[in-house]
């Protein structure tokens, strides 16, 4: 594992808000709580919960990084869908009632799992939106929404060696690159793919494995940030 670090409160007008660093990938990410819910949703009684992704100007090396205007390209959509799935995963969102939790992940500097490294930090900026939630609504905490704590690595195969949260250096080389979402012990989500070479089942339990002990450090990162 690379270092990672989530500072909170790192922009003043959100609900929540927080920085959040995977070596040297770095990610703002904020939730804003708005009253009402999209048209599907109303007379539901239920709350909604979604993303949105960026890369900013000067996030990577090659050149500026375009503004996306308008219109996302085909990979920030993807991931901003994961980002939005995993972190509604992690919420009873019949609980909220008729309120929606908009959750904007921006990249500042990429090096490497930029999606899993929002995930975490959107987790981080969730808890403490519903924080707020919670007293406007007059419930014991945030726990009161949560299905648990949720938190998202890469693995991979690099060199034919496992690797738990890949820079871009071992992306680029990877043999074998998986994204691992987890909520507390349950699997979210799992993307895997034989990027140059095939693997089978010992080896992709060796990569789950490596996840758990990555996602395991992130979890206490993520308690030690919050204060829980």
């Amino acid at each position: 594992m690379r270092s990672v670090e989530f500072i909170r409160n790192y922009l003043m007008h959100p609900a929540g808000s927080c920085l959040v660093s995977f070596g040297d990938t770095k990610v703002i990410c904020t939730a804003t709580i708005e009253v009402g819910v999209p048209r599907f949703l109303e007379e539901s009684g239920s709350g909604w919960l979604t993303a949105e992704y960026a890369m900013l100007p000067g996030s990577t090396g090659g050149g500026r990084k375009r503004r996306e205007l308008l219109k996302r390209d085909g990979r920030s959509t993807e991931i901003q869908r994961l980002i939005g799935r995993s972190l509604r995963a992690a919420v009873n969102l019949e609980k909220l009632g008729p309120v929606s939790i908009l959750i904007d992940c921006d990249v500042i500097q990429a090096d490497g799992g930029t999606r899993t490294a929002a995930i975490s930090g959107g987790w981080v900026a969730l808890y403490d939106a519903l924080r707020i939630l919670a007293g406007q609504q007059e419930v014991a905490g945030p726990e009161y929404y949560l299905q648990g704590q949720l938190a998202a690595v890469s693995v991979g195969v690099v060199n034919g060696q496992v690797v738990c949260d890949l820079d871009y250096a071992h992306d680029s080389q990877a043999e074998v690159d998986m994204n691992i979402v987890k909520l507390d012990d349950e699997l979210v989500e799992v993307q895997g793919t034989a990027e140059k070479a095939t693997f089978d089942r010992i080896r992709l339990n060796e990569l789950l494995d490596a996840a758990d002990a990555g996602i395991a450090e992130i979890f206490a990162r993520q308690k030690r940030a919050l204060e829980i």
